[in-house]
């Protein structure tokens, strides 16, 4: 097989996106276009790619490393002019080069395998890429021949009103024959109503050479998709998810409302684990088997073990064990670990803290910076007072501890294994082993103060 290259092109400013992010770089489904492009394009195998950068050259090459080489577009002059900043990297090389945009995120490597194969094949020159678009505006036409061959490629803003009736459009993708394709490049002229350099006049310039350029049509035109503006990245995120959706259910996962379900590309669902509609999983999340996530729930970066329930509540860079449950209406704020079985439930707040096994924190509680011991019961309305207005401190909670409710616990502090908090307490020293410690203020009653209060008379005053 002939030696596959790659020429990746996510130079351009993208001003239509109205955005302060380079192009390339806004996120489809949890991952930058450019970096879905150079994820699909890495399954074909090339032994090169490049990447052609321009404006924001420096986010692309921070985000995808050394996965591409790089070549710099100082000026934005078109396509043609865009993959011959690659000639010093290539011009030497035999083989096929793939050209592809950096802001089309919805191409598969499936669909780039079969452009190289069906290119490879059949001893092409040129193969473009092309689709048949149920509404072709905006799109480069496909011009063939009577037998079908193609003439040309000719631009929405150049083409005739005849040329712009044509279904058949340009994808923007391309195999050429490496070297031919930069002996080409430099014919290329300007003359169109852009004054820019367009890859596609290489396709007439080689059938005027009598060259064999051919065009593989694929199935599914959403791949095709570039996106400029806004409403084309909603549309590639619509069409990503439908794809990430269909993958998990497919492999075991229940969706209550699919269409109503924002997953990103790179999370994992154990089989089993439902999932309802109104629910937003990003980033590198993992979910075992088993699991039942309600309507509201939002998990970023997480790790969720199996048989858990998380209701109606928010997790971000934390860790759930086997068989936990949170919620309905709390939050996991980062570096959050809740222990098998343990249960975390309504109205609570977790940072930076783990949570033993089988500890219980039912309701309106707040733990920031703490080791909580196994079988802990957590009072309604406890609150571990880390902050003092300049450093966070720390709290240990041993095993088997008993914290009453609407205790403060002051940190820094340490509650030993198996002693007790009483209710209503704020705690401010050390707890040992078994002891039972008070923090209450001395209550007194004074009686008959009704009869001293200037409003006891009025029959309305406290209704």
């Amino acid at each position: 097989m002939a030696e596959r290259l790659t020429v990746i092109l996510a130079a351009g400013k993208g001003t239509r996106m109205k955005s302060k992010l380079y192009k390339v770089l806004h996120p489809v489904c949890g991952r930058a276009m450019v970096d879905h492009v150079l994820t699909q394009v890495e399954q074909t195998h090339p032994s090169e790619i490049v990447t052609v950068v321009g404006f924001g050259s420096d986010q692309v090459q921070k985000l995808l490393h050394t996965r591409t080489a790089y070549a710099l577009q100082k000026e934005q002059l078109g396509t043609a002019h865009a993959v011959l900043q690659a000639e010093s990297l290539l011009a030497d090389k035999s083989g096929t080069t793939l050209v592809i945009s950096g802001d089309t995120p919805l191409f598969t490597a499936e669909t780039l395998n079969q452009l190289f194969a069906y290119h490879e094949q059949n001893q092409a020159m040129a193969t473009v890429l092309t689709a048949k678009a149920p509404d072709p505006f905006g799109y480069g036409r496909v011009i063939r021949d009577e037998n079908g061959q193609v003439l040309r490629i000719v631009e929405q803003k150049d083409a005739t009103p005849e040329e712009q009736q044509i279904q058949e459009i340009n994808t923007g993708v391309y195999c050429f024959d490496n070297q031919q394709l930069f002996t080409y490049l430099h014919m290329v002229n300007n003359d169109n109503v852009q004054s820019e350099y367009y890859l596609p006049d290489v396709i007439g310039l080689m059938q005027a050479q009598q060259q064999k350029v051919l065009a593989y049509q694929m199935a599914d035109f959403t791949e095709s998709l570039g996106v400029n503006d806004r409403i084309a990245l909603a549309q590639a995120n619509q069409i990503m998810q439908q794809r990430i959706n269909r993958r998990l259910m497919a492999q075991g996962v229940s969706m209550l409302a699919p269409e109503q379900t924002a997953i990103d590309i790179d999370v994992q669902i154990g089989v089993d684990t439902v999932v309802e509609g109104g629910v937003t999983i990003k980033g590198q999340t993992q979910i075992g088997a088993d699991c039942y996530i309600t309507s509201g729930s939002r998990i970023v970066d997480s790790t969720i073990g199996d048989g858990v329930t998380i209701t109606s509540s928010t997790l971000e860079q934390s860790v759930m064990d086997n068989q936990s449950n949170i919620g309905p209406n709390s939050h996991l704020r980062p570096k959050s670990h809740i222990g098998v079985q343990a249960h975390v439930g309504n109205f609570c707040e977790v940072k930076n803290a783990t949570l033993g096994a089988r500890t219980k924190m039912g309701h309106l509680s707040y733990v920031g910076d703490a080791q909580i011991g196994s079988d802990v019961n957590i009072g309604c309305g406890v609150v571990l007072v880390n902050y003092d207005g300049v450093k966070k401190w720390s709290t240990t909670v041993g095993d088997h501890a008993f914290i009453g409710s609407n205790s403060n616990l002051v940190a820094p502090l340490t509650i030993a294994d198996h002693s007790f908090v009483a209710a209503g307490s704020t705690i401010t020293q050390d707890v040992a082993r078994h002891d039972l410690a008070l923090g209450r203020a001395r209550q007194i009653n004074k009686a008959d103060y009704w009869d001293k209060l200037p409003v006891s008379d009025d029959p309305n005053w406290n209704k």
